[in-house]
């Protein structure tokens, strides 16, 4: 079950080669396409940047085109003054599918993301054929908890900087599972790479935009396009019981969890996680 081998493969260099894409002015995109077939497009998180999902969708690459691309102000895309909203984003998604003559996708969101993935399918439902949410950062009453933590977290980056924002995140992001699995060398790699890819202000303006967010229950009512919410049971945001609820909500949603996961359910069980994503957009291509 456990990815152990996929995160000693996983490789967080860039493809210098790949030319970015501009999608407004001032503003070009990194991205990465892989494989043929129906689009899946992977939303990166503020934490995750592209090479980082290569190891984890390896499957999926075999019988979908998949499309994983830095945000703006994030990895290797462009900067810009202003930190962009959830609209601004999805604008640049838009204009990236636009470039790439893709019509509607497949969105996979990650923890964060999963809140772009929803502004998505509100406001360009024609682009969207189907979510897969996984480790989502809203419930189906609110986001009280959530900002709780975000602001824990912001609170963490100001005084420790990225080593002590590290040391509170590791343990609730990864499984109990996961963390007895690579113990120490594994903490210690990943905060080599960690502190390696990111910055106290990349990681400040990205969480103080994800806990902006107004989440709503009644948001989730007018979202017609199929969802998957797909988590943990070792996840610190969000149970078993809250996860049905959140399907629930959702007009076409739908729900699996994956046994002593974390909230990053694909780095526990990548196989797992990537056979309920094919089973799931699969079943949606054969209802079309």
């Amino acid at each position: 079950m456990a990815g152990y081998e996929e995160l000693a493969r996983m490789d967080l260099t860039y493809n210098e080669d790949t030319p970015r894409i501009p999608v407004r002015e001032g503003v070009e995109l990194y991205y990465e396409s892989r494989g043929e077939g129906p689009d899946i497009t992977l939303l990166n998180t503020f934490f995750l940047p592209v090479p980082a999902w290569r190891v984890f969708t390896e499957d999926l690459e075999q019988d979908f085109r998949l499309l994983s691309y830095d945000l703006c102000n994030h990895g290797h895309s462009s900067r810009v003054e202003k930190e962009p909203t959830w609209d601004e984003h999805a604008e640049d998604l838009v204009a990236l599918l636009d470039a790439l003559e893709i019509e509607s996708t497949y969105l996979v969101g990650l923890s964060t993301s999963t809140v772009f993935a929803r502004e998505m399918a509100r406001k360009h439902p024609d682009r969207v054929k189907g979510l897969v949410l996984a480790g989502p950062v809203f419930g189906p009453r609110g986001m009280r908890r959530q900002r709780q933590v975000q602001r824990a977290w912001l609170r963490a980056l100001e005084t420790q900087g990225l080593d002590g924002f590290y040391e509170l995140v590791y343990p609730m992001v990864f499984s109990a599972e996961m963390n007895e699995a690579i113990g120490v060398p594994g903490f210690l790699g990943f905060r080599e790479s960690f502190t390696a890819l990111a910055s106290v202000e990349e990681m400040t303006n990205g969480l103080t935009a994800a806990s902006k967010d107004q989440h709503k229950p009644e948001m989730l009512s007018g979202i017609e396009a199929p969802t998957l919410i797909v988590t943990g049971d070792d996840d610190f945001l969000i149970g078993p019981t809250g996860t049905r609820e959140l399907a629930e909500s959702f007009p076409n949603g739908s729900y699996e969890i994956i046994p002593k996961a974390g909230h990053i359910p694909f780095i526990d069980d990548p196989q797992g996680f990537q056979a309920m994503v094919r089973k799931f957009i699969n079943e949606v291509e054969s209802r079309a």
